[in-house]
């Protein structure tokens, strides 16, 4: 799941996408100040952790 946060006027807006390809692309059509995560549930078997 990929959630974009979003700061404006004093407003904090979150939205949800399934996938990576739908988030980037609202991420790069909004103004002002967001933000662009992954959430990642420990359950997910279809992920692999990798030391950063």
């Amino acid at each position: 799941m990929w959630v974009i946060t979003s700061y404006s006027n004093s407003n904090i807006t979150m939205y949800e996408f399934d996938s990576e390809e739908d988030a980037r692309g609202a991420f790069n059509n909004m103004e002002g100040c967001r933000i662009l995560s992954e959430i990642v549930y420990f359950t997910d078997q279809s992920r692999e952790l990798v030391p950063v």
